[in-house]
């Protein structure tokens, strides 16, 4: 090859290698964001936003049980969790501050995923783009739960069940509670709608109702078989309550009586015990009475307040939910 064509090489050669300089250019960092609301987020992320806001960390300031319970948020220790600072600035697993402004946000996007730096916490490293997402392990570990949620022990609960210890029955917080959108895809992310103790089918899923008439009483069994933590949980204010009340042959029913109530109570509720289902776990009871003779049916209601209009005759079937139900004949 003479000169002249070996210059012709090189520069071609050269050419190339400008245009794949052009095109492949390194990403610039993004210079930094001032967030200020979770709005901000929406503009990229409109589709998890979306589902945020249906969900109730979204309501956390706002809803009216957590305001009637809380007396306003006079009882300023539950701001703390309602209205958090980022939980990466006060410490993954350990109490939240209360923040001052943009309360009405609840538990929002900055809530969960802001670092000390300013940048986010996320499943991958991207300096590129306004919220230079920094790949953090720490975000999807119970721990980065456990700041509120272990308030009534909750994440400790689950470190007693046999779904914390390794092998195929694992399963943490975010497995349960924020699910891949797609399983057969992870890259598409986590739903962050966040159903818990609100989502009545979630309740349903974590607990059975059976009964069955044993000689002269019914004996009634409920098992924890799906909740990784006790049942109910979270809430000292949540209860779940066995009624039981006798059907007569026209198919009329006599009156609810209660049975029995898993919760866990207040620390001024002084000598009630702590009645939660453990996971994995059941409680046996048993119904003995003159009325239980014939056809009964028994049902399992769940209460995101504990309290009853009228105490010593409830009305579960238009203050609670229903769970589940189960008739048993004569």
């Amino acid at each position: 090859m003479n000169a002249r064509a070996l210059a012709g090489v090189l520069v071609l050669t050269l050419g190339a290698w400008a245009l794949v300089a052009i095109f492949h250019e390194p990403a610039r960092p993004h210079a930094p964001v001032a967030w200020e609301s979770s709005a901000q987020c929406a503009e990229c992320h409109a589709d998890v936003s979306a589902e945020w806001q249906q969900s109730w960390h979204a309501q956390a300031w706002n809803d009216e049980e957590v305001r009637k319970l809380s007396e306003n948020f006079s009882n300023t220790d539950c701001i703390d969790c309602h209205a958090p600072q980022p939980v990466f600035e006060t410490g993954i697993g350990n109490r939240p501050l209360a923040r001052s402004t943009r309360r009405a946000e609840g538990v929002d996007c900055i809530s969960c995923h802001q670092m000390k730096d300013g940048r986010m916490a996320g499943t991958l490293d991207n300096e590129s783009v306004a919220c230079r997402p920094s790949a953090q392990r720490e975000l999807t570990r119970p721990e980065a739960c456990g700041g509120c949620h272990n308030q009534h022990g909750t994440v400790d609960q689950w470190k007693a069940s046999r779904y914390a210890q390794p092998g195929p029955e694992f399963r943490d917080c975010i497995a349960c509670h924020m699910p891949y959108r797609d399983p057969s895809d992870p890259t598409k992310g986590r739903i962050h709608v966040m159903h818990g103790g609100h989502d009545i089918e979630l309740v349903r899923s974590a607990v059975s109702l059976r009964a069955e008439r044993t000689n002269d009483a019914i004996v009634v069994e409920v098992e924890n078989i799906g909740a990784g933590h006790n049942y109910p949980t979270d809430e000292r204010s949540r209860a779940s309550d066995v009624f039981w009340r006798p059907l007569a042959a026209d198919g009329r029913a006599g009156e609810w009586r209660k049975l029995y109530r898993f919760r866990n109570p207040y620390r001024f509720e002084v000598g009630e015990p702590n009645t939660e289902l453990p996971a994995g776990q059941k409680v046996t009871l048993s119904i003995e009475d003159e009325s239980a003779k014939g056809s009964v049916e028994v049902a399992l209601f769940y209460k995101l307040s504990p309290y009853y209009a009228v105490p010593d005759k409830p009305d579960p079937e238009r203050e609670a939910k229903l769970v589940h139900s189960v008739q048993v004949s004569p």
